[in-house]
């Protein structure tokens, strides 16, 4: 379980904070359990300062208390506040990223589905999408995607397996391996009822709770490879 420690406390030297937390970074290299960190503060009061530390576990954390480096940087840390900092100890019971529950909506749902109302929930209608293997590789609007998302079911029964996923900001990337059967005409091939797969990674940029923009890399050129195909001849090169 996520374990999630509140460190509050008061300075006025928050410059040199910092450069006691970059050596501490820099000490620990190797050492430390810490996965996250968040240095916030207070809009009003300008010396209130919250840092939001996480680690995988409870344990883990009990692990990086005993480090050497810890302890010291906890010392010089007091030293530069008002006061003792207080501590928050929490359990992580719920953790939730919206915009990658955004974006496996579209793998798990809509890519399946097909279904435009599940689409014009999830994608913004200026939506831009960048795949260079489309006739449009800037194409703009949800119309496109559709299209293409029709082709594929018009000619595959498929599925996306989401082997690693990574969000920052407004980013989300997905590391995906799509298993599909061939069941209708690709590309001038008559079905075959080959089962085919392929790996690729999908960044999609999130705003305002909807997908605006996406970017697609994948093995079409496997795939095709693994249908009997000549994937230079069929792309016309």
């Amino acid at each position: 379980m996520t374990f999630v420690q509140i460190i509050d406390y008061k300075t006025s030297r928050q410059d040199d904070l910092n450069q006691l937390l970059d050596r501490y970074v820099s000490q620990s290299q190797g050492k430390r359990t810490v996965t996250h960190s968040i240095v916030a503060r207070d809009r009003d009061d300008e010396n209130h300062y919250l840092d939001v530390v996480e680690f995988p576990s409870y344990e883990e954390a009990m692990k990086n208390s005993q480090l050497p480096e810890t302890d010291t940087m906890f010392q010089e840390m007091v030293a530069l506040c008002e006061g003792m900092p207080t501590f928050t100890n929490l359990d992580v019971v719920r953790d939730e990223n919206l915009n990658k529950m955004l974006v496996d909506r579209m793998f798990d749902e809509l890519a399946v589905s097909g279904d435009r109302s599940m689409a014009e929930e999830i994608f913004a209608s200026d939506y831009v999408d960048h795949d260079i293997f489309q006739a449009d590789p800037d194409a703009t609007g949800i119309d496109g995607l559709m299209a293409d998302l029709a082709m594929w079911r018009s000619a595959f029964e498929f599925t996306f397996t989401k082997d690693q996923q990574l969000a920052e900001g407004d980013l989300v990337t997905t590391l995906w391996t799509w298993n599909a059967t061939h069941t209708g005409d690709f590309m001038g091939l008559a079905p075959t009822g080959k089962k085919v797969s392929a790996t690729g990674q999908t960044t999609f940029r999130c705003k305002d709770g909807m997908i605006a923009e996406g970017w697609w890399h994948y093995d079409v050129m496997g795939m095709m490879r693994q249908l009997g195909m000549d994937p230079m001849k069929s792309m016309g090169s």
